[in-house]
């Protein structure tokens, strides 16, 4: 009997967020070993390709045109610039190469600019691609595609109730259909959301429930701990417990069995004992580098010596 469900009920994932944590992390563990390496952790890097500037209001971003964080903004990186990171951070052991613009949603000329880019990457070999620009439109999707993108993020961010607190500039549903067009164009999806934001635990439950009741789960699923950003009107939101960081990684991980979960932003704010904590819990990937965007993230060395100490390794290439 197969473990992977798209019928979840409200009242079972919450359920699971009420259990006891050893028997909540032990089931999420097995889940976790029946489909996964039990110590392999991919590893992907990510580049701000385009900063600043972006109309929406989304309440935790440091990109938006509506606060003031002192972002040094820029355009568009040059495609040699994008290339040189890419080959650093495949040499330095990354496997997934992601890039990220500030963009509502693209023009179809930049999707075409961007498109270049995931060629460029894929030239260099040894790394999948995936890109973060915003909503998409089918024909959009389908470019990406053609270029050879291999995963598109688009985090529905926080549950359907709790969305109109984060973000007023788009809505619940345009989230929705950019993961239906990527979808139709045979990009894999990478879909999650933030959590700290001042949601509340049953907030938490039903972001990760809309995810494992989507049509096909997301191929990575990243959980991102809020980076609070001065000048952001979620700064000073009072932070999320590093234990229940763990709870959701462990639903996720049992609500969605065959995808990757990802330790997404944040990590600067965890000790390597909360770290650890979630990889029991059933994460199986991370960002590498120092920075997430416009976000601080742990070094690379530094997570290396983390997985060191944890027995862990990086996933290889070829498995990714």
């Amino acid at each position: 009997m197969t473990d992977v469900r798209h019928d979840w009920r409200r009242d079972e994932v919450e359920a699971l967020f009420e259990a006891p944590m050893n028997d909540l992390l032990f089931r999420a563990q097995a889940v976790h070993r029946r489909h996964h390496a039990a110590n392999e952790v991919q590893v992907s890097t990510l580049l701000s390709i385009k900063t600043g500037g972006c109309p929406e209001d989304c309440k935790y971003c440091p990109q938006s045109v509506h606060y003031d964080t002192g972002l040094d903004a820029h355009s568009l990186l040059p495609l040699e610039d994008v290339v040189t990171a890419a080959t650093r951070a495949r040499d330095a052991g990354a496997t997934r190469f992601c890039m990220g613009a500030a963009w509502r949603s693209p023009t179809n000329s930049q999707t075409s600019k961007v498109a270049e880019l995931v060629r460029a990457v894929k030239d260099i070999g040894g790394m999948e691609t995936c890109v973060t620009l915003g909503m998409l439109t089918g024909d959009q999707a389908g470019e990406l595609a053609a270029a050879g993108l291999d995963y598109y993020n688009h985090n529905l961010d926080t549950s359907p109730e709790y969305y109109g607190e984060i973000i007023t500039s788009r809505n619940y549903q345009d989230r929705l259909d950019t993961l239906s067009h990527v979808r139709e164009a045979g990009i894999h999806v990478c879909c999650g959301g933030i959590v700290g934001m001042g949601e509340s635990r049953a907030d938490r439950a039903e972001l990760l429930r809309q995810l494992a009741n989507l049509p096909q789960h997301p191929e990575s699923v990243p959980i991102n701990n809020l980076v609070q950003v001065d000048g952001t009107p979620l700064s000073g939101t009072p932070r999320l417990s590093p234990l229940e960081l763990a709870r959701c990684i462990a639903v996720a991980r049992i609500l969605m069995p065959v995808s990757v979960v990802r330790l997404s932003a944040g990590r600067t704010d965890l000790s390597e004992e909360a770290q650890a904590l979630c990889f029991m819990a059933g994460a199986s990937s991370i960002f590498c580098g120092d920075q997430l965007l416009t976000t601080p993230n742990p070094a690379f060395d530094d997570d290396m010596a983390m997985f060191d100490g944890l027995g862990l390794v990086p996933q290889p290439a070829s498995a990714s």
